[in-house]
């Protein structure tokens, strides 16, 4: 007994069989993440080092030299670039095609372990990562606070803001610009330290070994016991004021005798603006394996609940920038892409098959085809991004070729007088060979692209098999759903003998149908009695195909440019420009901007903060500035991504 014949005879196990697959989809749609692109790692990892003060010539004798030199020897290592900056070294290693990102990773790491000893004692530890285009921040959010000062809403944000925001499920880091940092400052006087022959040391030392606190042990009892502690940290400026530097006989030099104390804030580096308005910036990052969209939602709530919380404070969290919205709006659009596509296929299948009963059919065999084909991709730890939807809307057509092959089959031999059981199993059997022919020629097309090594592979693996999944599944219908429906609702319909205004539409475009199948046989047969005219053109096409992209009227780029409405300036000034120059300088190109009747307004201003983007680096510099800039309504149709950044390169 073949498949077909089991499903027609048999229909409780069909049933049964696709009541799993539709259900099992379902609950695998709702499990999986939205992301903009897949999940994808170019084979290039970064190591950080900064090294504060020194000069680009130190920090390349100390640090990229003999990192550069230790790193070198990594195995499947093609490139190693260095940049030997002010106050830190950066250095990119670029992998061959194919190589495991992750077990490079490891390697890397261990030979860092090994060089770490060597490195100045004032340099940080090396700081290795991967570039991930899905690592960037998902929100930019910038806090403000109406009855606290700047130095007091800094305290507040690290000690409680911050831990509860990082709680949320999915946060991964979150990166701080601006804000004033507490800081208590010792303003030496250098003439009273003659005075009483003390040096920087002497004050160093004294701080360090006052302001200390550790266990001191246990006291037991028989009944109860207790941990001491020798807690001798200092609780006000007034402590570290009267601390004693020396003591001889009746003579005692305290630390306000020699110096001044004032509790301040540190030097800032970084600056945040939303609008004008300052503030403390906030850039939340999600984990690798997170629902952006899930993730962005759950933080706005967060950020909702410690708004009402600091009430009192009159602490406001504005958010800037949120990428989920526009990877949530994608997926809607081809959602909505894919549910027009079903109405047409629906209309087509209607003109061509005549009844409702027939296109029926064939539309349950579409989504029969994709809801299953989400148990895969939740098996294979697949995302609902831009590559693996575009494969479920391309793959429409191909869903529906089976069918229609199968199910116009099945409705001849409905047309020869048999009934509907022998009619579906004689026509699926008769057409079989041909479905499976249909359906493989798809498969052995894209299921190549997995086998591509490099960044390509790795954005198309998902489109592919999605395409090869979904159409393997298609011919599953075909064989078994579409049989058993057409053996319970097919109809054959005789458009002559019909009356009403549908049948007539439908009578008059079978006619139209059978002149346009005339005309294509009339053609057909002038091209096979002047093969070397018809092929002499075909080639010429064919040629003339590859010269759109000679001449340039195609263009090429690796990845189109989406356009939001949004784009940034970066700003980079003389390396020895100040912070405050910076800022003075980037204010008045933003009043600038906000004059430009085309934008909206200047959304998100970072003055010398981390910059932003695949890539970046965790550290920011006085003398750059980020400048995120939104367009009003519609103009980004007037003003395109490449004009604006063909102007501003």
């Amino acid at each position: 007994m073949t498949l077909t014949e089991l499903s027609i005879k048999r229909p409780s196990f069909i049933i049964v069989i696709f009541t799993i697959l539709i259900g099992g989809g379902m609950l695998s749609y709702q499990q999986l993440s939205y992301e903009l692109m897949p999940d994808f790692s170019p084979p290039v990892l970064t190591v950080t080092t900064t090294y504060p003060g020194a000069s680009p010539a130190t920090v390349e004798s100390q640090v990229s030299k003999p990192l550069e030199d230790g790193l070198s020897g990594v195995e499947n290592l093609s490139e190693v670039t260095t940049f030997s900056l002010e106050n830190a070294s950066i250095i990119l290693l670029e992998f061959k095609d194919g190589v495991d990102i992750n077990l490079a990773l490891q390697e890397v790491q261990r030979k860092i372990n090994t060089i770490e000893s060597i490195l100045p004692d004032n340099s940080s530890r090396p700081v290795l990562a991967k570039i991930e285009p899905n690592a960037t921040p998902v929100l930019q959010v910038i806090t403000t606070a109406k009855n606290m000062g700047g130095k007091e809403l800094m305290t507040l944000m690290d000690d409680q803001i911050l831990p509860q925001i990082k709680q949320v499920k999915g946060v991964a880091e979150i990166q701080v610009i601006g804000g004033e940092k507490r800081e208590i400052r010792v303003n030496v006087d250098k003439e009273k330290l003659r005075t009483y022959g003390l040096s920087l040391a002497n004050i160093n030392q004294a701080i360090a070994a006052s302001n200390v606190e550790f266990p001191t042990g246990k006291v037991k009892s028989n009944e109860a016991q207790m941990t001491v502690r020798l807690s001798g940290k200092f609780q006000s400026v007034d402590e570290i004021k009267n601390l004693i530097l020396f003591s001889g006989g009746t003579s005692v030099v305290r630390l306000k005798d020699v110096a001044e104390v004032t509790d301040g804030t540190s030097d800032q580096l970084s600056l945040c603006r939303l609008n004008g308005k300052e503030g403390i910036g906030l850039r939340i990052k999600k984990q690798s394996d997170a629902n952006a969209v899930e993730m962005s939602e759950l933080t706005r709530k967060r950020l909702d609940e410690l708004q009402e919380k600091y009430k009192k404070e009159g602490i406001e969290f504005t958010v800037a920038t949120d990428t989920s919205t526009v990877t949530l709006d994608s997926v809607h659009a081809v959602l909505h892409d894919l549910e027009l596509a079903i109405a047409l296929v629906a209309i087509v299948m209607l003109l061509f098959l005549h009844t409702l009963r027939n296109a029926l059919i064939v539309l349950i065999a579409i989504p029969a085809s994709l809801v299953s084909t989400f148990i895969a991709m939740y098996a294979l730890g697949y995302t609902l991004n831009l590559m693996t939807l575009l494969a479920m809307s391309l793959v429409i057509g191909i869903l529906v070729d089976d069918s229609i092959v199968v199910l116009e089959n099945i409705y001849r031999h409905l047309q020869m007088g048999k009934n509907r059981k022998q009619a579906a199993l004689d026509g699926r059997n008769e057409i079989g060979f041909t479905a499976l022919a249909i359906t493989l020629v798809d498969v052995v097309v894209f299921s190549p692209v997995v086998f591509i090594n490099g960044v390509i592979s790795d954005i198309l693996e998902q489109f592919s098999i999605v395409v090869v999944i979904s159409t393997l599944m298609s011919l599953f219908v075909c064989f078994t759903l579409t049989p058993w429906l057409a053996s319970r609702m097919a109809k054959e319909v005789n458009l002559a003998e019909k009356n009403g205004v549908f049948y007539r539409f439908l009578y008059w475009f079978e006619l139209r149908l059978e002149r346009f199948t005339e005309a294509y046989v009339t053609l057909v047969n002038w091209s096979l009695k002047h093969k070397i005219v018809t092929g002499v053109s075909i080639l010429m096409l064919f040629i003339a195909s590859f010269g759109t992209m000679a001449l340039g009227i195609v263009g090429q780029e690796f990845v189109a440019q989406g356009d939001q409405g949004k784009f940034m300036l970066k700003l980079k000034f003389d390396k020895s420009t100040t912070l405050e120059e910076n800022n003075r300088v980037t204010l008045a190109i933003e009043d600038m901007l906000n004059s430009q009747k085309e934008i909206n307004s200047v959304v998100f201003s970072n003055v010398g903060g981390p910059s932003s983007g695949m890539g970046a680096l965790s550290f920011g510099s006085e003398y750059r500035s980020e400048i995120t800039i939104k367009l009003k309504p519609g103009m980004q149709k007037k003003i395109p991504y490449h004009k604006i950044h063909d102007e501003n390169s």
